[in-house]
């Protein structure tokens, strides 16, 4: 193994009992600010510091799959500032899904600008935010020269299936049994080895910089963090456990890089970020630039753990879904693993310093709110995505269409890597409003065979699910809790950074946060109307099996 793992390893070997210690009292240092802008620039600057709102404030980057968000948050949970703005997908062939590196750091940076300008504007201090926190997409594979800093290709985005055949392949090699029970996750085109096996393979720059030992490897969190704390021979190179247990590097008991997990993928002498904990007060640095630079970066989670946070789910038996891009079910169950024999994964929940580890069972529904999306973009059936909601109730079922929508296959409780979108029952009858209804149905089937399969492993029934998500919105979609704020991924990445700097101490201290006008959803149909629905969700899902043909350019090369 290259001298940088073995350093990494060292520091992980200093750092896990950060994960069990308790913290000492931390206090927020003093972020640099720019100037106000001039409408509220005053002469006395006492005067000006007296007219301000002053308060306590925690900040959340949150970078998703189709955009990136900066929003920051008061006190009781309430956002105050914030802005959006969504960036390119590149499809370089069918089944593949890429994003430039360069282009998600760029819209992190403008959204932090935009809302600082914002959150000024509206009259609030800068030097109030006392920690910001990041959550992002998971899985999500960058690689750059250490040296240069320079990334190597194109992100592969998580739901991307160029690493089919290569999935076929490593199924069959010796030990592939032994993966779940040692990392949590299966193997499937999903997780992040596999996209890094893949352009070590058939990336010439990404194979060359391994040689010489100069290959940086990162999901979203240490790209961004790299980069925002200094960037080359200054930024932090880290990620936390929530992030790092989707890569299949990371043992899921010691939150440690596993040796054998590495020799198996073959990815010894690439360089891997520290693992850290997921709330930290020094770990992760500060802003190196820009209206906050010199402001705390102070929790990192990966976007359903930060979801898992933000809803407040801190108890064993406790759920939340996000309906977002994909649809992502987390369920608490507690400060050991369970490894699921029905299909689930075991993922780290959230790992505050000074606390032991969470973990959770986690269902995977790849195609949710992206299904939405093909209706608009592709089929051109609706021009805006809330509009899927009202074409839906515009018919009282879906008159027999079942909607399969494997785009990338299907992910838990199934795991079928050669399914295809498929759709099954349509007759002269059929309109796009039961094609609208069967897409929402279609997510609402996975998320009840996850839940089938969670009861399963925990031998428990879940009573309340709580949600959050875009798609959220939709109440067709629902029989859920749903709060009036939903922007709970962002929140709990925000939560985190709290902890660290003692926003917040104690978990009881959050209860009554984003609490107020929660709607709860109560099924509307008979259990055997529901129950026939399924069993026609079931054969449609046994029928959409094969279409994918490993032949195709999918993993061959560029």
């Amino acid at each position: 193994m290259g001298s940088s793992l073995s350093k990494s390893k060292a520091a992980n070997t200093r750092r896990q009992s950060s994960f069990v210690r308790h913290s000492s009292t931390t206090t927020a240092a003093a972020a640099a600010t720019t100037a106000a802008p001039a409408k509220l620039a005053q002469t006395d600057d006492s005067v000006k510091r007296a007219e301000k709102k002053r308060g306590t404030f925690t900040a959340a980057i949150d970078q998703g799959t189709t955009s990136s968000r900066f929003l920051i948050f008061d006190g009781s949970g309430m956002p105050k500032a914030s802005h959006q703005v969504e960036f390119e997908q590149l499809y370089p062939h069918s089944g593949w899904i890429e994003h430039d590196p360069y282009e998600l750091l760029k819209s992190v940076n403008l959204c932090i600008e935009r809302a600082a300008e914002q959150f000024q504007e509206k009259g609030y201090c800068l030097e109030d935010i006392k920690a910001i926190g990041i959550t992002n997409q998971r899985e999500t594979t960058i690689v750059w020269d250490t040296e240069t800093g320079q990334p190597l290709h194109n992100a592969i985005v998580w739901p991307d299936t160029r690493t089919s055949r290569l999935v076929h392949e490593l199924r069959k090699r010796e030990g592939a049994d032994k993966l779940p029970e040692l990392c949590g996750l299966p193997l499937s085109t999903y997780p992040s080895s596999v996209k890094l096996l893949w352009m070590l393979r058939h990336v010439p720059a990404v194979a060359a910089a391994h040689k010489a030992g100069r290959l940086s490897f990162g999901t979203v969190d240490t790209w961004l963090l790299y980069n925002l704390t200094g960037g080359v021979g200054k930024g932090r190179y880290v990620t936390d456990p929530s992030n790092a247990s989707r890569t299949m590097f990371c043992n899921i008991r010691t939150l440690e890089y596993d040796d054998f997990l590495l020799d198996w993928f073959g990815v010894r002498g690439v360089n891997l970020p520290e693992i850290v904990p997921s709330s930290d007060p020094d770990a992760y640095g500060v802003l190196a630039e820009g209206a906050l630079k010199g402001t705390r970066i102070a929790g990192c989670l990966g976007d359903q753990s930060a979801a898992l946070v933000g809803q407040c789910a801190f108890s064993p038996g406790m759920a939340k879904n996000t309906y977002g891009t994909g649809c992502f079910l987390l369920y608490n169950t507690g400060h050991e693993p369970v490894i699921s024999k029905n299909g689930l994964l075991t993922t780290v929940g959230y790992a505050f310093k000074g606390q032991k580890p969470v973990y959770a069972l986690e269902g995977s529904i790849a195609v949710a709110g992206s299904a939405v999306k093909f209706l608009r973009d592709n089929l051109g059936m609706i021009k805006h995505s809330h509009e899927i909601g009202e074409l839906a109730s515009n018919v009282p079922d879906s008159g027999g269409v079942v909607f399969v929508t494997a785009f990338s296959g299907l992910f838990a409780p199934y795991w079928i890597d050669d399914a295809l979108g498929t759709i099954f029952g349509m007759t002269q009858f059929t309109t796009k409003n039961h094609i609208a209804r069967a897409t929402i149905e279609a997510i609402c089937f996975q998320t009840r065979a996850i839940l089938d399969a969670m009861e399963r492993d925990s031998g428990t029934a879940l009573h309340a699910l709580c949600v959050d998500g875009g798609m959220s919105n939709s109440d067709v979609c629902l029989e859920i809790d749903r709060p009036q704020m939903r922007e709970t991924t962002a929140l709990g990445a925000a939560i985190a950074a709290g902890f660290a700097v003692d926003v917040w101490k104690e978990f009881d201290e959050l209860k009554g946060i984003n609490r107020n006008d929660r709607s709860t959803f109560w099924p509307k149909t008979t259990e055997a109307s529901r129950e026939k629905l399924y069993t026609n969700w079931q054969r449609a899902v046994e029928r959409s099996k094969g279409w994918l043909n490993n032949d195709r350019v999918d993993d061959d090369g560029e």
